[in-house]
């Protein structure tokens, strides 16, 4: 049965749709998407020999967060994810700042993401392409939940499909050496934490579960489950097809390959396959980009109804039951970045802002529970989150503390303003 009612402000409440099927797909359709065709060379560049390290770094830390978002999930099942957390267990201020850092740090990376299925689909005019398609996702969205996740679903189909036949390609060519996977510490340990920083990009795709928790059903339960279930896959499709790229390429080629999936097949002697690649990069980037905008538009509908953001865009869609407003405000400004510009190199910036946004969940998750071993995971989650964020190239930090220091003075000024008046 739909289960749907009134939302946490009153009125009309988003639609429960998903069970945990959906929800691994909605997870997997924002992980398993363009940051395994982008995100591999430079953290190969960074890493060296210590590319799979960084990978390993990566996921410990992302198991972590996973772990302390699905605990809090299951607590506080509303739209907002983190945002909702930090306000429930640390106070109205850090609930504010994740959820400034993951609206900010996503909407970069749906700008970037369509960027990226336009220099694959037609390079030669990506800005309008990248345009057409954040219309086109942005209008999936506003007709409904379920339908988003029906083409979620066929979307990961095709990816992993297409990844699928890169990493057969790869391991079963006369160009794979074993010798080119030894694992060392060629770029130095900082360069292997820089990596997992870079590779970090690539797995937060999680939190999208955690943002839909009051469109999920029996969310106690269902959040708990598709989490790990989601990050687990992805990890297996990330190392499978970094190992048959790393077999072929070797560490220094891969750092400087400009399309590193696409390059490993020709390598490998199958430059047929290298057109597939394009077209799987593509629709992976369309896949991440459907899965931004909702859960940007959701964490938006979050912060609107507590007024950090115009209360206009906490209004639920009476038919479709979802946050049009909010939707159509997030296309719209995704829409005129892709148009004006380039924000591919946005990955460190946007891993800066989500490792903000995490060290906020696993702080959250330590408040549920004063047993040692209650606190473990967060504990760790906590200083990965840290350690990485710093890690990541100097510009990332710089801007990424500046747009988070931004936010704080905003929060600042406004509480001044109502503290002021009668």
């Amino acid at each position: 049965m739909t289960q749907s009612g009134a939302g946490p402000s009153g009125g009309f409440g988003l639609r429960r749709t998903l069970g945990v099927g959906d929800a691994v797909v909605v997870g997997l359709g924002s992980m398993v998407g363009a940051g395994i065709f982008a995100a591999l060379g430079p953290a190969a560049r960074a890493a060296g020999t210590g590319l799979l390290l960084g990978l390993a770094v990566a996921a410990v830390v992302a198991y972590c967060n996973a772990m302390s978002s699905a605990r809090l999930a299951a607590l506080y099942p509303a739209s907002g994810g983190t945002y909702v957390y930090g306000r429930e267990r640390l106070g109205a201020f850090w609930g504010y700042l994740a959820g400034w850092a993951f609206i900010v740090g996503k909407t970069a990376s749906c700008a970037a993401m369509a960027l990226t299925v336009g220099a694959y689909v037609w390079p030669g005019q990506a800005h309008a392409v990248a345009v057409a398609a954040v219309v086109a996702l942005t209008a999936v969205n506003y007709g409904g939940m379920q339908k988003s996740a029906l083409l979620t679903r066929a979307i990961v189909a095709v990816v992993l499909a297409v990844l699928a036949s890169v990493v057969v390609v790869c391991l079963g060519s006369g160009a794979a050496d074993a010798g080119r996977l030894a694992v060392g510490l060629s770029g130095g340990a900082g360069g292997v934490l820089q990596a997992a920083g870079l590779l970090f990009f690539a797995f937060a795709g999680y939190a999208r579960i955690a943002t839909l928790g009051e469109e999920v059903r029996d969310p106690e339960r269902t959040i708990p489950r598709a989490v790990p279930l989601a990050l687990g896959i992805a990890l297996v499709v990330y190392a499978a097809v970094a190992v048959g790229v790393l077999s072929v390429l070797g560490a220094d080629a891969l750092g400087h390959a400009p399309a590193p999936l696409a390059d490993a097949v020709r390598a490998a002697g199958v430059p047929g396959l290298v057109p597939v690649v394009r077209v799987g990069a593509a629709v992976a980037a369309l896949g991440s980009l459907l899965a931004l905008i909702l859960g940007v538009s959701r964490t938006t509908l979050a912060m609107a109804r507590d007024r950090h953001l115009p209360g206009a865009l906490a209004a639920v869609h009476p038919r479709f039951q979802v946050p049009h407003r909010a939707e159509l405000a997030v296309g719209a400004v995704v829409a005129v970045l892709a148009a004006t510009v380039d924000v591919r190199g946005a990955i460190g910036f946007s891993s800066f802002g989500v490792l903000a946004y995490y060290a906020v969940a696993n702080a959250s998750a330590w408040t549920l529970s004063p047993a040692p071993a209650s606190r473990a995971v967060p504990a760790v989650g906590l200083l990965g989150c840290v350690i990485l964020a710093f890690a990541l190239p100097a510009v990332s930090v710089g801007v990424g503390a500046a747009v988070l220091g931004l936010g704080a003075a905003a929060y600042g000024v406004r509480r001044w303003g109502a503290s002021r008046q009668p």
